[in-house]
């Protein structure tokens, strides 16, 4: 490479074309331009004669200038200029190593830029690529080295790279550079992604083996950020992380906006509706918080000796009234109870518990549960261990030995308690209470007093769960506190310091319903995922992705907060440079300005010096001959290939471009068909007449096309295209629905196809179309149109053809095709080629299938 200020040249070698421009020069000069021709018939001797005609003896000064600039600009342009270019820091094989885990997804697109600049980079060096992604793949398979390849190879295998929603394994990347040789030095370049992380270190060090350690990651304030679970606090939610978060529902519409650090009381209808929180601007798996029955959803036990009770002397009827508008109460006995998930226990006034019921409950405290008692003369004559204080034998009661002339009134909420800051009524008295015991740790276990001093409530830890008791009755025989609006003010604080409850999970494992890609979106789970565990730890990986796991009503969401710890930055490692992760748009490639450049000069010397008559001819042979990327050009339009309708969900735009690449390679494999690779397609700006068929997958989000994009649509359908509709959910979506998407699409007259359609005969013999799904009817056309030679232009579906087509980079399924497995996708590639068959050869087909019934017309 030969470097000249900011000016560079990949092939400078071809810059000793520039010398032949004199010489050039001296043959433009005494070659005269070509003589003009033109008719002269005999008639014409009797007009115009001359005899002053003059002829040039050389070109003009201004056509030897427009030639010489065309020649030098090719020269240029073909030397490969470019303005800004990194100089490699040796001149062997390239060795990229990129970080794809959850952390990369925010700045993919960047990281994506940078590796084709690199391999370009290396392309114009003449040199191999090696790349290493540190993340596990998607099917749960070992890190492995992709190369060296070839630039095109390296190109393609970049292009392929996606973010996961898990770590990086950088121990696992080490292992898998020991099949990668030591012979001549490397340039080595990670793209990292600015945190830390187990065999880091050794991971940079065996990199320096190969030659200088170039190291690009975002600076810190552009790194991913980790949005672990909220906390709470005296009935407010705090977030543990800053910038602003928002709220969505199943349907990825925002119902909130919070700016960090804040803390919010959302009320808990607006809770329940919550999916997942997310963090604006952060696209990767990291920022996304998937909410599940633990959220918003709290189970309380009332205990319930049974029989029959009037409800307003019920101990029970009050905390069950309180309860109603932000839990589910559950009534039973103690051991009833506890056979199910519970974030608080209500027990009313009772005494020493029976030995198995108390055995029971205090287990259930100590690994976590919250039990709440009440006051009243059973518990003051027969005390048990089960309470957070020790209690005198006596109440304390209005007219007593121990009373007070007239009902106390609540001194305000101690700032250490969970009532902190709740008001207290004015017309709010007691009348009776049960008195603790003094000494030195009463003042830190007293959550609520009386005005004059005596604790009301009281609450002290029992392993990871709580103690707590209200040193009165449940009822309005010793208080009017639970006909008031604190109580159930009271109630809902000692619910947030609970554990909420997700849906049960049973003994047996939860399949996965869905899962985070690694831009922190959902998705349908990858082949490798396994069920979650009903009990054990789990790790983030490819089996165990974050996403929502479950079943029927039961489902339990697992987030990557939850599975790895915060996230540390990564400190330069001794030796390695650290390059500019922002240095993209100062590389400048300035061979197309040049050649551009060239075939303009070469246009303007084709219309003013030889005419219109050869320039079509000449401009196709300049573009094919001198600019490669026009020549790629021409051939996108005339290679035949499929497309896809690109939604704006990358998910499904993705699933598209992978379903159709393989059938693709099927259909280059098993038919005589010669296809390139599917294109992403907007009807709105790209032209579609260039297609032979058209995917359509319909997400949630769907909404209708625009008016151009209808028109553009329907032109495609009236000139022989074929439109195929997939719902992707089985033939779940509800007809208007999918009449609202379509409207204003020429959809024709449809029917049931069935086994005697061409379709189900142009290649191979079908009885049913199944894709990742099955059992969704297919509609055609009713009957056809002769416009159409009587080939249908629309099918509509929903067995999500494209999920079964679709491969990963190693060549396994993406997606499980249920419930008939493998031979089930095997149907599914036989539809596709049917598909494309049908697409290709329209009715012709439809004859071969009735030559029989042809040829025995023929005969009578």
């Amino acid at each position: 490479m030969l470097s000249l200020g900011a000016l560079s040249f990949s092939s400078p070698w071809l810059l000793a074309g520039l010398l032949a421009l004199p010489a050039l020069w001296l043959l433009l000069r005494v070659t005269p331009p070509p003589p003009r021709r033109f008719d002269f018939p005999a008639i014409r001797l009797l007009f115009g004669l001359s005899s002053k005609q003059q002829t040039a003896q050389s070109a003009p000064l201004w056509l030897i200038i427009l030639r010489l600039s065309l020649v030098a600009a090719c020269i240029i342009g073909i030397a490969g200029p470019g303005w800004h270019r990194s100089r490699a820091a040796s001149d062997g094989p390239w060795l990229l190593v990129v970080d794809n885990g959850w952390a990369s997804g925010k700045q993919w697109e960047q990281r994506r830029q940078r590796l084709r600049q690199f391999i370009g980079q290396a392309e114009r060096d003449h040199q191999p690529v090696a790349l290493l992604a540190t993340a596990p793949p998607a099917d749960g398979g070992a890190i492995a080295l992709d190369g060296p390849l070839d630039a095109d190879a390296a190109r393609s295998t970049a292009e392929a790279l996606v973010p996961r929603p898990w770590p990086v394994d950088r121990k696992a990347a080490l292992a898998a550079l020991d099949g990668l040789a030591h012979g001549r030095t490397m340039r080595v370049i990670w793209l990292a992604d600015g945190y830390d992380s187990e065999g880091a270190d050794r991971l940079a060090a065996r990199l320096q083996t190969y030659g200088r350690l170039e190291i690009a990651m975002p600076r810190p304030d552009q790194r991913a950020k980790l949005l672990p679970p909220p906390i709470t606090e005296h009935g407010a939610i705090k977030f543990q992380a800053s910038g602003q978060l928002r709220a969505l529902d199943e349907q990825g519409r925002s119902l909130a906006v919070l700016e960090t650090p804040a803390a919010v009381n959302w009320p808990n209808e607006l809770k329940n509706r919550m999916s997942r929180i997310v963090i604006d601007g952060e696209e990767q798996a990291g920022a996304t918080l998937l909410l599940d029955g633990r959220w918003s959803r709290h189970a309380v036990g009332l205990v319930d000796d049974g029989g029959d009770k009037i409800p307003l002397l019920d101990d029970l009827f009050y905390g069950e009234r309180a309860l109603a508008d932000f839990a589910e109460a559950r009534r039973g006995s103690i051991a009833d109870l506890l056979q199910r998930p519970l974030s608080l226990l209500i027990l009313p006034d009772r005494g020493a518990l029976a030995d198995d019921e108390h055995d029971k409950l205090k287990s259930w405290v100590e690994a976590g549960g919250t039990l709440v008692r009440f006051a009243g003369p059973q518990l003051a004559g027969n005390p048990d261990d089960l309470l957070p204080v020790r209690l005198r034998s006596v109440e304390r009661l209005l007219g007593g030995s121990l009373s007070w002339a007239q009902p106390m009134a609540l001194a305000a909420m101690p700032d250490n308690g969970p009532f902190a800051g709740l008001a207290i009524p004015s017309d709010l008295s007691v009348s009776a209470q049960i008195l603790a015991e003094p000494d030195l740790s009463l003042a830190e276990k007293t959550w609520a007093r009386l005005s004059d001093g005596t604790p009301l409530v009281t609450g002290a830890p029992l392993g990871k769960g709580w103690l707590v008791l209200i040193h009165t009755t449940a009822w309005p025989g010793w208080s009017n506190l639970s006909l008031s609006g604190l109580f159930p003010d009271m109630l809902h604080r000692l619910l947030d310091r609970s554990q909420g409850v997700a849906a049960e999970t049973g003994e047996r494992p939860l399949p996965a319903i869905s899962q985070l890609d690694g831009f922190g979106r959902l998705a349908p789970p990858g082949a490798a995922v396994e069920a979650l565990p009903a009990n054990g730890a789990i790790e983030a990986g490819p089996r165990h992705p974050p996403g929502f796991y479950g079943e029927g009503g039961r489902r339990r969401a697992v987030n990557l907060s939850t599975l790895i710890a915060s996230p540390q930055p990564m400190a330069l490692p001794a030796g390695a440079v650290l390059a500019d992760f922002d240095a993209l748009q100062r590389d400048i490639d300035l061979a197309p300005w040049f050649l551009t450049a060239a075939l303009l000069l070469l246009l303007a010397d084709l219309l003013l010096v030889s005419g219109i008559r050869r320039f079509a001819l000449l401009v196709l042979l300049a573009v094919l001959a001198g600019h490669a990327d026009a020549a790629d050009d021409v051939a996108a339009v005339l290679d035949a290939r499929l497309a896809y309708l690109l939604t704006g969900d990358k998910a499904v735009d993705e699933i598209s471009r992978e379903g159709l690449s393989a059938l693709t390679r099927q259909l280059i494999r098993r038919t005589t068909s010669v296809l390139a690779e599917p294109d992403g397609v907007d009807p709105e700006r790209d032209r579609l007449s260039v297609y032979p068929l058209l995917y359509w997958p319909l997400t949630p989000a769907q909404q209708g096309l625009s008016r151009l994009a209808q028109a553009r649509i329907n032109d495609f359908l009236r000139h022989g295209g074929l439109l195929v509709i997939d719902s992707r959910d089985g033939g779940g979506t509800p007809p208007e629905r999918l009449r609202r998407v379509t409207q204003g699409i020429d959809i024709p007259a449809l029917a049931v196809v069935g086994e005697n359609h061409v379709l189900a005969k142009s290649f191979y013999l079908l009885k049913d179309f199944p894709g990742r799904l099955d059992g969704a009817a297919l509609y055609a056309e009713d009957g056809g149109d002769a416009a159409h030679d009587f080939v249908t232009p629309v099918l509509i579906g929903g067995n999500d053809w494209a999920a079964a087509w679709a491969v990963d980079k190693q060549g396994a399924p993406a997606f499980a095709a249920v419930p008939g497995g493998e031979l089930q996708r095997e149907m599914a590639y036989r539809f596709g080629i049917n598909l494309v068959i049908y697409a290709l050869t329209g009715s012709y087909k439809a004859d071969q299938v009735h030559v029989p019934a042809i040829l025995e017309r023929m005969h009578r």
